[in-house]
């Protein structure tokens, strides 16, 4: 959907004034809040104006001021909030666990090495496969 907002978007009402939020941020392209699923003390998502349901539906140019708003969220956050790290995070689409359908970015402030866990584990890849599967990629 690419209206400028959605009134059963609950990201959509923040951003126009009618959900209650807790906003930290604002410009004429991008607002950031705090997530009421405090992550970690300080979790804050930051999205775009406008209307756009993942990833695949933002322009570059609005996906560029979501940026500009996490750079300025993070640095915020780490020296505010004593935050030595920063998780971002997001999700486009059901499969990769979006359940909020306008598109935003999780910034996550970190403690300690162990106040989240990593949603996937760590194993190498031969090179060999990652040289075919890079080649697939890259073809036109």
């Amino acid at each position: 959907m690419n209206v400028a907002t959605s009134s059963s978007c609950v990201f959509c009402r923040i951003v126009e004034g009618s959900e209650a939020a807790e906003i930290i941020y604002e410009s004429d392209r991008s607002v950031a809040f705090l997530d009421i699923a405090q992550a970690t003390r300080g979790h804050t998502l930051v999205v775009p104006r406008t209307h756009r349901r993942d990833l695949s539906d933002i322009e570059v140019d609005e996906a560029a001021a979501v940026m500009s708003a996490v750079v300025w969220v993070s640095n915020r956050l780490t020296r505010r909030l004593q935050a030595p790290g920063i998780n971002l995070w997001h999700a486009s689409g059901e499969t990769a666990w979006q359940s909020v359908f306008h598109f935003h970015i999780h910034v996550v402030p970190r403690y300690t090495t162990a106040d989240l866990a990593k949603p996937w584990t760590e194993a190498e890849s031969p090179l060999e496969s990652l040289r075919g599967l890079a080649d697939h990629i890259r073809r036109p």
